[in-house]
Order: C-alpha cells, then sequence, then structure tokens
C-alpha cells in the first residue's frame, strides 16, 4: 500500500504495532540565518502566491527552509526531493523530501535515509503523520537497524511539527513551530540535522 493510502496515525500504529508517545526532545540548536535568506522568504511570503497548491508551499516555504540547513551538512548527507521509497507492497511511494547518507558512489546513488519530511496537504496534519509514520517504519526497515532513530516533519510550510521513531515507539514532540518564528524554527530543524550527523558518525565507527 502506497504511503498516501494511510489516512490516520493510529491505522498506522496498529498495523505495524508501533507504541505512540509525545515528549519534548528537540533541543534547539542556534543557527545564523542570512540576511538575505529573511529578507528573500519575507519577499515570497509577502508577494506570492504560496499556498495555492502542495507544489507551490513545497517549493516556496518548506525546501527553502530546509535546503538552507543541510547546507551545513551536505557533505555528509544527501537531501532527495520526491524520491521513490520502497521497502515492499505495503510501504512504498514518494516522500516529499528525505535526508539520507551521501554515498561514497556518488551524489546520484541513494543511501541510507535518516529523515523524512512529509507536506502536512490541505492543513490535514493526521494524515500527514500517518505518512510520515509510515515512510518512517519504511526508513528503519530499509537500514535494518531498528535502535538507530529514524525522524520525521510534518509540515504546511507555516506550522511545523517533529517525531521520532526508535525500536517500535514513535515520540510525537509536544512543541510545534511557526514559521513566522524563524530563529526557533531554524533551532529545531538544525537539531534534527545535528542528531542525524551524530547517528551517522556512529555507524561508521
Amino acid at each position: 500500500m502506497a504511503f498516501s493510502n494511510y489516512k490516520t496515525i493510529r491505522a498506522v500504529l496498529k498495523n505495524f504495532q508501533i507504541t505512540y508517545t509525545e515528549s519534548n526532545f528537540v533541543e534547539e540548536i542556534e543557527f545564523n540565518i542570512s540576511d538575505y535568506f529573511r529578507e528573500d522568504l519575507e519577499f515570497t511570503m509577502r508577494e506570492a502566491v504560496v499556498d495555492n497548491s502542495e507544489f507551490a508551499i513545497c517549493e516556496n516555504l518548506i525546501y527553502p527552509v530546509i535546503k538552507e540547513v543541510w547546507k551545513n551538512y551536505y557533505h555528509k548527507f544527501i537531501l532527495w526531493s520526491h524520491e521513490s521509497l520502497i521497502y515492499n507492497q505495503d510501504l512504498s511511494g514518494f516522500p516529499e523530501y528525505i535526508l539520507a547518507k551521501r554515498s561514497i558512489l556518488g551524489k546520484i546513488v541513494f543511501d541510507k535515509p535518516y529523515f523524512m519530511l512529509v507536506e502536512a496537504k490541505q492543513d490535514n496534519f493526521e494524515t500527514g503523520w500517518a505518512q510520515c509514520l509510515a515512510e518512517m517504519i519504511a526508513a528503519q526497515k530499509l537500514n535494518e537497524n531498528p535502535d538507530q532513530e529514524i525522524f520525521g516533519i510534518a509540515s504546511n510550510g507555516k506550522l511545523w511539527e517533529f517525531g521520532k521513531l526508535k525500536n517500535n515507539v514513535f515520540t510525537k514532540h509536544k512543541k510545534s513551530y511557526l514559521i513566522d518564528d524563524l530563529n526557533k524554527l531554524f533551532g529545531a530543524i538544525n537539531y534534527i540535522f545535528h542528531q542525524c550527523e551524530l547517528l551517522l558518525d556512529q555507524n561508521n565507527n
């Protein structure tokens, strides 16, 4: 079943026997946001039609933000857009964005995924998290290392929510973030990237 066919997080939890918990696990790590980025995003939000479609939201709001943080981690990771992710017939599809290990074979070779980002279409975070968790489960199974955390983000461009999966436990971060508060949002996203980097370094040792 495609990721997009999962409509409620409860269905995913029951189907894959995942335990749901909540906690504030994100520890914001300060990120230096350039004046150019702030001005460009402000211009886009003021003058462009940024939310008339899921593609517009991804291109105008979500991708620019995560790309800005990824620039500090590109030497270890590739940020994939709408790349096919297939574990089996129940876990397959095209996540909006995947952060994956940079392969020694080159940037065009997909390697182990570390976090997934799903757009909450039509502001439906219930379905957004259902799809994101299914993608996180697929990533965990592909990596063949259930002890390694897989991170997830669900966003409608303006509101951002965070979660993580380890073994059979999914933890949703209680606090959400707004694009109107860039410092806190970037701090949270930078934390996720940093955790992925720490996990990657551990796996390489």
